[in-house]
């Protein structure tokens, strides 16, 4: 059964262990279909209810899907190994614009900041039963929400924004019930969704944001819950502008019981003023995470939302990790209130590079796509081969599978750490890379 390896157990705790051990170790591939429940349970020697109990929990894990008569299959990016599988291995002398992260030279020092919140915290211990957000970035979070046009809320701090969104997901969603979400979309959030055994359906982006149509057609359809990224969208830079704000704001009064999540990780980076959608429906949340301007380790998001949605969230974090270290906090307090970044510089040294090197692609006849943020898409017909040829060409970029569901593929290109010098040798490396594959260049929706 399923060629060389063999489902085992008795029980259907340990029928879904050895079916999730298969596929985290490569022996069962994505898209493989499972037996049938009954054919399964005949086999095993159990009741079909046993094989039935197993293959649901698999389904919540995210590790498994069923399509009516077509049966039961393993998703074809199951939850148990993720979307890191799709990566490019670097190796040695090629240059790395695959990791998205930020560049190390415009992240502030941390050391002066996290000293001074030791020091406080040696005078004022924290123990348990302390408040859990600390005032000041409580206060200093506000007070840019409100200047950006994000209704008031109760404010919560968690562990980055990822933390925030599988929260708030929790919070409000069952197993089963579906989330809108970008594609080409952050890859995080791509395995999140069906990891908490909750179906996903794409919308597509352009330049401007998500799609209305698409939105409308998934909300229709029965979708619970959209994610939208507000600026410096992952990977293709889109940032929404006040026209598709509006035009989603529209579709989103038509359906006032979706949980609306708004990801705005490109604060104090993406060089573009924020259009929220906060507000129009009666769930959502507002999540601000530091990673990019201040550092990823710091491990810290800024949330916000509706009453009961954040109520939900604050409740279940006390029975968790509790809170999100108060020193940690302080530290951020002082980064941001001290003026240690400039946003408006990390905003342009980002902005110059993406720009250059759209520009010096569009001067090959090249389209690219990056309107904010740190990330430029390139469209491509030949994914996998646009990849090899430049990585054999001296550069690694990031595989649009990684990235994406329906969505046609492309290219991801990191400009954090590129400098004027590089630009032309990159553009050149992309034009030889799309042009020896004699591809045509197509839309990224």
């Amino acid at each position: 059964m399923l060629g060389d390896y063999r489902i085992e157990g008795r029980r259907a705790a340990e029928i879904s262990a050895s079916i999730e051990r298969a596929v985290r170790e490569g022996a069962l591939g994505p898209g493989e279909p499972l037996p049938p429940l009954r054919e399964l349970a005949q086999h095993l020697g159990v009741n079909p209810n046993t094989v039935a109990a197993a293959y649901r929990t698999l389904r919540e894990r995210g590790v498994i899907e069923t399509a009516g008569r077509r049966g039961s299959r393993v998703r074809p990016r199951p939850a148990t190994t993720g979307r890191e599988f799709i990566r490019v291995e670097v190796p040695a002398g090629v240059r790395d614009v695959s990791d998205g992260n930020p560049d190390p030279v415009l992240l502030p020092p941390l050391a002066e900041a996290f000293a001074a919140a030791a020091a406080q915290g040696d005078r004022e211990p924290v123990l348990y039963g302390h408040a859990p957000v600390e005032p000041e970035l409580a206060r200093l979070a506000r007070a840019e929400l409100d200047a950006d046009g994000v209704p008031d809320g109760p404010v919560a701090v968690t562990s980055g924004a990822l933390d925030a969104l599988e929260r708030v997901l929790t919070a409000q969603l069952r197993p089963g019930d579906t989330v809108a979400v970008e594609d080409p979309g952050w890859r995080s959030v791509l395995d999140l969704v069906p990891a908490l055994g909750l179906r996903v359906v794409p919308v597509g982006v352009d330049d401007e944001g998500p799609l209305a149509d698409d939105v409308r057609r998934a909300l229709a359809g029965g979708a619970r819950a959209l994610i939208v990224t507000d600026r410096a969208q992952n990977p293709t830079g889109a940032a929404l502008s006040a026209a598709r704000a509006g035009a989603l704001r529209s579709v989103l009064a038509e359906h006032p019981e979706t949980l609306l999540i708004e990801d705005d990780h490109g604060h104090h980076i993406a060089g573009l003023p924020l259009h929220p959608l906060a507000g129009t429906t009666h769930s959502w949340a507002f999540v601000r995470s530091a990673a990019k301007a201040y550092g990823p380790d710091l491990r810290l998001a800024v949330l916000t939302g509706d009453a009961v949605t954040l109520d939900r969230v604050r409740g279940r974090q006390r029975l968790g990790p509790g809170w999100v270290s108060l020193i940690v906090q302080r530290a951020l307090v002082r980064l941001w209130a001290h003026g240690t970044v400039d946003p408006r510089a990390v905003a342009n040294a980002y902005t110059r590079r993406r720009e250059a090197l759209m520009a010096a692609l569009a001067r090959r006849g090249i389209t690219a796509h990056g309107r904010s943020g740190m990330n430029v898409w390139v469209p491509v017909t030949d994914e996998t081969g646009a990849v090899a040829r430049l990585l054999h060409a001296g550069w690694a970029v990031a595989p649009g599978a990684r990235f994406r569901m329906s969505a046609p593929p492309g290219i991801r290109v990191t400009v954090s750490t590129l400098t004027e010098d590089d630009i032309e040798p990159l553009a050149e490396a992309i034009a030889g890379a799309l042009g020896g594959a004699g591809e045509a260049q197509r839309t990224y929706v």
